[in-house]
């Protein structure tokens, strides 16, 4: 007997306990099949996956073929898939995570469900369409993410024409949760909307609104949640799981380098940037040296941004609206695709090092997957290396 009841996914029985998706490259096969072995849900990010593999970064690295490009990554995706479905052994559940904002994020879906992906988790935008992108596989779980009611109840809406329901949703906090998040302003970023308890709320009673019954999607709150206090309280009041990104991208079977794993874990949480990415969406990031810089030169880059498609990074035009490449002066200068590759790789004085604003767990120490499930759960903290 346990104190939480288990997260019924997928037609499975869950720890209530989900990685968040982390790209590029952060949260792969090796974090998301750890996590999914654990019996909890393990996402990968599918942005961009070809970083971890050298065949296809030698094939691509002086491709200017857009369509070359794309191909390597829906390639690395399978490959990245059936390594996590293989190391989960079955358990637990495997999900990709896509981007609405990416401009081949239907492909990838596609790609996704073909190699066996269990659920498709979707954010950086309204994934209104979703369910006829997955239509030919119905056992898929669709996860949308979102941050407040409003939006909640619009994917509902709209999935229910289509015969559709979400199995869970994602409830991110932007003032909290890391990358590119669910605002629509930097200064909406803290707004009493986005509050855990009213969003919850509000759900709930959209839910009897629309009359589902045990039919309901799971309510999985994200941003913020990173010791076992908090997770004993939002299973406790109204959240059927919890989602968990930085403290997982910091485990020995994080995907990314241990320089990338260093600079999060180093970083102070109450002195992290945020910023307009160069997708438009309000961001969260550690100031590194380089991030600080481009913040003291954003006025100036932005009054002299234009559109010019020769400024995209291998012209693999990666994102469907880019401030870069588009020469959209509100949004950021700078290529996303290069900068968060870098910081993969752990070139530290490079890299966009993503991170959500709550303090780690293990202070400055390296802990495995199996570890930061047991603290989360239980509170068992492990022994001293």
């Amino acid at each position: 007997m346990t104190w939480f009841k288990s997260l019924t996914l997928a037609g499975r029985e869950l720890l209530p306990i989900v990685q968040g998706g982390m790209g590029v490259g952060v949260s792969a096969h090796r974090l998301a099949g750890a996590v999914a072995s654990q019996n909890a849900v393990g996402t990968i990010a599918s942005v961009d996956l070809r970083h971890h593999h050298a065949d296809l970064v030698e094939r691509t690295e002086k491709c200017n073929d857009r369509d070359t490009i794309d191909t390597a990554n829906r390639e690395a995706l399978h490959r990245e898939v059936r390594a996590a479905l293989e190391t989960a052994q079955g358990r637990g559940l495997v999900a990709v995570n896509v981007m609405k904002a990416v401009r081949d994020h239907p492909a990838l879906v596609r790609q996704a469900c073909e190699s066996g992906a269990e659920a498709i988790v979707m954010g950086a935008g309204l994934p209104l369409d979703l369910p006829e992108m997955t239509a030919d596989f119905p056992k898929v779980a669709l996860v949308p993410i979102l941050s407040e009611a409003r939006g909640v109840a619009a994917v509902l809406k709209k999935w229910m024409k289509k015969g559709r329901l979400a199995d869970a949703v994602v409830i991110e906090h932007p003032g909290y949760a890391g990358g590119h998040l669910g605002a629509a302003r930097l200064d909406d970023m803290h707004s009493e909307r986005f509050d855990f308890k009213k969003v919850l709320a509000d759900c709930h009673a959209l839910f009897t609104e629309l009359q589902l019954g045990r039919d309901a999607p799971r309510l999985i709150v994200a941003g913020g949640v990173g010791s076992h206090e908090q997770v004993r309280h939002w299973l406790g009041n109204g959240a059927d799981g919890v989602q968990v990104g930085t403290a997982f991208a910091v485990t020995h079977e994080g995907d990314a380098h241990e320089n990338f794993k260093r600079v999060l874990i180093d970083a102070d949480p109450a002195e992290l940037a945020e910023f307009t990415s160069v997708a438009g969406l309000p961001a969260r990031a550690v100031a590194t040296p380089w991030l600080t810089r481009y913040l003291r030169q954003e006025g100036t880059l932005q009054a002299n941004t234009r559109a010019d498609p020769r400024r995209c990074s291998q012209r693999m035009d990666c994102l469907t609206q880019c401030g870069l490449r588009d020469g959209i002066a509100k949004f950021g200068q700078f290529c996303i695709d290069l900068k968060l590759a870098a910081a993969m790789r752990g070139e530290v004085s490079r890299g966009l090092f993503f991170r959500g604003a709550s303090k780690l767990p293990f202070g400055s120490a390296m802990r495995s997957v199996r570890e930061l499930m047991d603290y989360l759960l239980h509170g068992e903290m492990p022994a001293a290396a």
